[in-house]
């Protein structure tokens, strides 16, 4: 009891407020939107790490940065957002993927596909897989540009380098490619309307392979035939490639063409939101 027979009071400030570590202690609202944005930051950083991409949540995030769920969802409207804020990667994967296949003529009515990509009808067609300025080739093009932007070749290089590196980071980096860059590549490509969920994860990751190869010999090793070259000149070697797997005629393991079609509560949310209703703020388990 202190003066004033008021119990509890030493955790107030003055005039009766509670002081901000009893707000943060009680899982309330940190002050200033900057002080909240970074710990939820911060949080996630170390979540990321010590859990994976898909082990975090967001009630584990919240509750590590002393916030409520529903803050996390003011500042970062999607898990994948949030994990690049976390990385300090200035821009979402799956968003600049999905733009520069919209502006090449993909265009999409909800989930689908519906003109100008693969099994859509009509339309102004994008330009057909393996020609000049096909798909492939504007998925080399974005890449490149995006990782060698001074914004974003240091930290996607650090990812890179500790995905080689180290266990737990290359799960974490595996994780977020699987469900925010992979997933999205299906879906904007089309190819999850037109062949088993099981076919499409296995073409979408054999274009990876081609990606990924591409930006540890050119930007890790350094390779000179590959660092020396021109993006346009690399687009235009690659794509084709990239087309193949995405849409062409290659072995598919039997396994995988028989594979059963997925529910919809096991396909993976547009956009990287939080999976699963127990991640989301409000009713709702646990």
């Amino acid at each position: 009891m202190t003066p004033g027979g008021r119990a509890g009071s030493g955790n107030r400030a003055p005039g009766g407020r509670r002081s901000p570590a009893a707000r943060r202690a009680g899982g309330g609202r940190r002050p200033g939107d900057s002080g909240t944005r970074e710990a939820i930051s911060e949080a996630a950083r170390t979540q990321f790490a010590e859990r994976g991409y898909h082990g975090a949540t967001i009630r584990s995030i919240a509750a590590a940065a002393g916030v409520d769920p529903a803050l996390v969802y003011h500042f970062y409207d999607s898990k994948e957002s949030l994990f690049a804020a976390a990385m300090r990667v200035p821009v979402v994967p799956s968003e600049v993927l999905s733009a520069a296949l919209a502006g090449a003529g993909v265009a999409f009515s909800g989930d689908a596909t519906t003109a100008g990509g693969p099994g859509g009808p009509g339309g102004a067609a994008a330009p057909a897989a393996g020609e000049p300025g096909g798909r492939g080739e504007i998925l080399v093009r974005t890449a490149l540009t995006m990782w060698e932007s001074p914004e974003l070749k240091e930290p996607f290089l650090g990812l890179f380098r500790s995905a080689v590196t180290s266990d737990r980071a290359a799960v974490m980096l595996r994780e977020f490619i699987a469900e925010s860059i992979l997933a999205t590549l299906a879906r904007v490509t089309g190819l999850n309307t037109r062949v088993s969920a099981a076919e499409a994860d296995y073409r979408v990751a054999l274009a990876a392979t081609q990606m990924l190869g591409l930006a540890l010999t050119r930007l890790v090793l350094g390779i000179p035939q590959v660092a020396l070259a021109s993006i346009d000149e690399l687009a235009a070697s690659a794509g084709p490639g990239i087309d193949r797997y995405l849409f062409g005629d290659i072995v598919i393991p039997e396994r995988l063409r028989e594979a059963p079609e997925p529910t919809p509560g096991d396909l993976p949310t547009p956009g990287g939101d939080w999976p699963g209703t127990a991640d989301r703020p409000g009713p709702g388990p646990g």
